[in-house]
């Protein structure tokens, strides 16, 4: 696969309010976690791929025409007390008797999300529905992706609280936009059993939140150093002059967090492709028609170009990753 070749999309301040790792890293990651897989999944997830790539960013999508989306990106743990947060009971149910549905929405529900989409993947598995299995594999895909990044475990979560806003859409879209296709790895290794999906997004979510004061701290402490004109730079975009990170800045931050960002996208990429695994391996490892003529029902395709309709009217449903 050429790098280059990876759906080039821009990401500027004016863009940066409304994605979620970032259109371009939720694609990569999906495309990249097909190669995770083993023979007996990857012959039927290989010919899919560009629908899998392109459907990463759905969920992201669908903040614009359904209010309840928002809050199954994120988990603003440090509102719950200190590292490792262990008042938060980890089973939903035990979680809503403590706290009330209502107060886990406000302050995100990402890991369960993710265990509930884990299962309902199981289950198109367990009754060969190909249609869902490539809708739901893209999606569930895209929470594990968001509960990678640090920001998405904090209510500190753009920086707006420290007069550092911007800082979002920084870390997870100008650092791989700018390095990803110069050097990041994409050699990983082969997806794994997870005999505990709920468990795993949990710890995915904590090894987040550990990771969310250096974001933070870092960058401030880097701003300090930098004047404006050299934090910041103007750059021909699709025509456009926008104003963004500049390189230099960028790079340096990188170098501070020692690679945090390229750390957790290829745990990322790891993540999805185990819990696709799982779920494959919990139906009973269904033999997969790698030739399959999947058809979408009408319903589906009027769906798909709700969520189009609704992202570029810019109708926000709730929380955006930064606002």
């Amino acid at each position: 696969m050429h790098r280059k070749l990876l759906f080039l999309i821009t990401f500027t301040f004016i863009h940066q309010q409304i994605f979620c790792w970032g259109f371009y890293a939720h694609k990569v990651i999906n495309h990249q976690a097909v190669f995770l897989l083993p023979p007996s999944m990857m012959g039927f997830y290989k010919p899919k791929i560009d629908f899998i790539t392109e459907h990463a960013v759905d969920p992201d999508k669908r903040r614009y025409i359904v209010t309840q989306e928002g809050p199954r990106h994120f988990i603003d743990l440090n509102t719950y007390g200190v590292y490792p947060f262990t008042n938060v009971p980890r089973r939903w149910k035990d979680a809503v008797d403590k706290f009330g549905e209502d107060s886990l929405y406000s302050h995100g529900i990402v890991p369960w999300w993710i265990n509930s989409m884990q299962q309902r993947l199981t289950n198109a598995f367990q009754q060969k529905n190909y249609p869902a299995i490539l809708k739901l594999s893209a999606e569930l895909a895209h929470y594990i992706g968001d509960a990678h990044v640090p920001l998405h475990t904090h209510n500190n979560y753009n920086g707006q609280l420290t007069g550092q806003q911007g800082i979002h859409g920084f870390w997870e879209s100008r650092i791989p936009e700018l390095l990803a296709e110069k050097s990041f790895d994409y050699f990983i290794g082969k997806a794994t059993y997870i005999k505990d999906p709920l468990d795993f997004a949990w710890k995915i979510v904590l090894q987040s939140a550990s990771a969310a004061d250096s974001v933070l701290l870092f960058e401030k402490r880097l701003s300090d150093q930098y004047l404006p004109d050299q934090k910041y730079a103007f750059e021909e975009r699709n025509g456009m002059i926008v104003k963004q990170y500049s390189s230099s800045f960028a790079i340096t931050y990188n170098d501070l967090l020692n690679d945090m960002v390229q750390r957790r996208m290829r745990q990322s990429i790891f993540a999805v492709a185990s819990l696709w695994y799982t779920a494959w391996v919990n139906a009973g490892q269904p033999q997969l028609e790698a030739n399959a003529n999947i058809q979408f029902t009408a319903s589906d395709s009027t769906a798909f170009k709700l969520l189009d309709a609704g992202w570029q009217s810019g109708k926000s449903g709730g929380r955006t990753c930064e606002n």
